[in-house]
């Protein structure tokens, strides 16, 4: 019985508009055809196990950040340009993100680890030896944001691996409703896991989770503030005649109860669901570019 022929979720020509309107340069060789199969792969994942319509489909490949997707696919391919484009926008910035993520001194090693992965796999590519780490960002988050990510489990695999800590996999005993199987960083060396976007949506799940409970948790006048000023829309002047404060304490009191948030939020992930510093540091990674969370929505029910 004749196979019948292979179907796309991502047409060539909607490939072709998406690499247009991204003006991605010529000197990158990026044709449609590599473009189609990545974003295909990324559609793929996203929905897994449904069946989308066309205009679903666009709309998510739209969503994409498809300057840096094109970049990905043109380094995994070995090209020079790209890779000349990648090493001036980007190798400070993975330097920063990786002391930020494990100090001066070893962030610096962090950061030259994972620049040797992604040059060596671009040149495996290119002599057929391997597969580059470029193939397993799906543009779905910025580049920036998946190369820290990268870097944050990289780090967390290298303590693992050295020093053999507390293991990130086993809960403590008596613990049968501990959360970190939902949440664990994979094992495995950067690559085979470095683009899995289940991992971010469980990440952003969590944070999510975590922000609403403090939230909710805040004293009544606090809350109120907040939903004032951000569901509401409020200027300082106007919240502060509504709850009988002057505007400098309104706005002092706003931004104590931000940090205050901040700050038990980290405690509950670090304290509570067990993350520790590169894990906390790959959710708000993620948060930073895509952003689910609602802020109106938990405050709309304003406190008394």
């Amino acid at each position: 019985m004749p196979s019948s022929p292979a179907t796309h979720l991502i047409p060539l020509a909607l490939a072709e508009r998406l690499l247009h309107k991204a003006d991605v340069p010529a000197a990158w060789s990026v044709t449609a055809a590599q473009f189609q199969s990545l974003v295909e792969r990324s559609a793929a994942q996203r929905f897994s196990g449904v069946s989308p319509d066309a205009r679903t489909v666009e709309t998510f490949a739209t969503s994409l950040h498809v300057r840096d997707l094109a970049l990905a696919t043109a380094c995994a391919a070995g090209n020079s340009a790209a890779w000349d484009f990648f090493v001036n926008q980007y190798r400070q910035e993975m330097v920063r993100a990786a002391r930020a993520i494990a100090g001066d001194a070893a962030g610096r090693e962090l950061a030259d680890s994972m620049y040797a992965d992604l040059y060596g796999g671009m040149r495996g590519t290119q002599s057929g030896e391997r597969k580059s780490p470029f193939e397993y960002f799906l543009g779905r988050s910025k580049l920036s944001t998946w190369l820290h990510a990268v870097l944050s489990r990289k780090h967390v695999d290298e303590i693992r691996r050295t020093r053999k800590l507390y293991s990130l996999d086993e809960p403590h005993a008596g613990d049968a409703g501990d959360s970190r199987a939902r949440i664990e960083l994979p094992s495995e060396p950067t690559g085979a896991h470095a683009g899995h976007e289940p991992d971010r949506d469980r990440y952003l799940a969590l944070l999510q989770s975590v922000i609403a409970g403090v939230l909710a948790a805040l004293p009544g006048r606090d809350r109120l503030r907040l939903a004032y000023y951000y569901v509401d829309e409020l200027t300082l002047a106007q919240i502060g005649k509504i709850q009988g404060e002057h505007e400098a304490t309104v706005s002092r009191k706003i931004e104590r109860t931000r940090r205050e948030i901040r700050d038990q939020v980290d405690f509950v992930l670090r304290a509570e669901k067990n993350l520790d510093e590169a894990q906390r540091s790959l959710c708000y990674e993620y948060a930073r570019d895509e952003w689910p969370f609602d802020l109106t929505g938990v405050l709309a029910g304003k406190a008394p």
